[in-house]
């Protein structure tokens, strides 16, 4: 992974959370908080709770449950703290592999798209594992393979076109770069869990637009600093190819586009 990979400051928070979340994000937000609903006391740990879109859900869903969020980038917390809706959460900042907490401290643990990010899975899974009750719940979700997400398909599709001799982009190297079942599960045996289930869960997100998307894409998540890197005058550009490519496939409007992502459960 690269170092820039984790890197999400700037402006990155405000335009991720706006062009990117409501497609990418909200569906399985929503999925994850569905899942929880059994849990009516205690407390919940998120990590890489981002901009608070996962946390969100999450407040809705269990009212009688008190929610900390961490990541470990202050500027997400920082643009998450200023929703209404999350006024009753505690915000954190923390590293998943280092987590500032006492054993056994949570009832249940939830990270979306963010066990990606972790330069030592088993480490962040021992983490997790430890900062549980006994009987905790452990959910966590990844991003499916870069072929069963079209819109990401399209978007690189666009990028490598402006930029023929750039290696894989960010979106292939991390967010979708952890799919593997088989490793997921070492990782997992590896930081103290015996078994978990893992599913895979289609869903369908909704786009404002092409450029709306590919504005998300390109400007509000770390591949901005690869596109910069290049040239440094270019992001514009590279958005728009990014957006041609979308529209192309899917039409200049609103649309729709089937996700694809696995949800892992376990337990402690």
């Amino acid at each position: 992974m690269a170092q820039q990979d984790t890197v999400f400051s700037g402006s990155i928070p405000h335009l991720y959370d706006q062009h990117i979340g409501p497609t990418l994000m909200v569906p399985y937000a929503n999925d994850l908080a569905a899942r929880l609903t059994s849990l009516r006391t205690g407390t919940l740990l998120e990590t890489a709770a981002g901009t608070g879109i996962v946390t969100e859900a999450l407040a809705q869903a269990l009212p009688g449950v008190t929610i900390v969020a961490t990541d470990l980038n202050q500027p997400m917390l920082d643009h998450a703290a200023t929703k209404p809706a999350l006024a009753r959460v505690q915000f954190r900042q923390a590293d998943a592999s280092q987590l500032p907490f006492d054993n056994a401290s949570f009832d249940a643990l939830v990270c979306q798209f963010g066990a990606m990010f972790f330069p030592d899975r088993p480490a962040a899974f021992r983490e997790v594992h430890r900062v549980l009750k006994p009987g905790g719940r452990f959910l966590f979700n990844v991003w499916g393979r870069v072929a069963d997400n079209p819109v990401v398909v399209a978007a690189l599709g666009g990028l490598s076109h402006r930029y023929p001799d750039h290696g894989p982009w960010f979106l292939e190297r991390t967010p979708h770069g952890y799919c593997d079942p088989a490793i997921i599960r070492s990782d997992l045996a590896a930081g103290g869990f015996a078994d978990c289930r893992i599913e895979t869960v289609a869903l369908k997100g909704r786009a404002a637009s092409p450029m709306a998307l590919a504005t998300g894409l390109c400007q509000g998540t770390p591949m901005r600093a690869e596109i910069e890197a290049m040239d440094p005058a270019d992001l514009d550009a590279a958005t728009a190819a990014a957006a041609a490519a979308i529209a192309e496939q899917f039409g200049r409007g609103v649309f729709e586009t089937d996700l694809c992502a696995l949800v892992i459960e376990t337990v402690r």
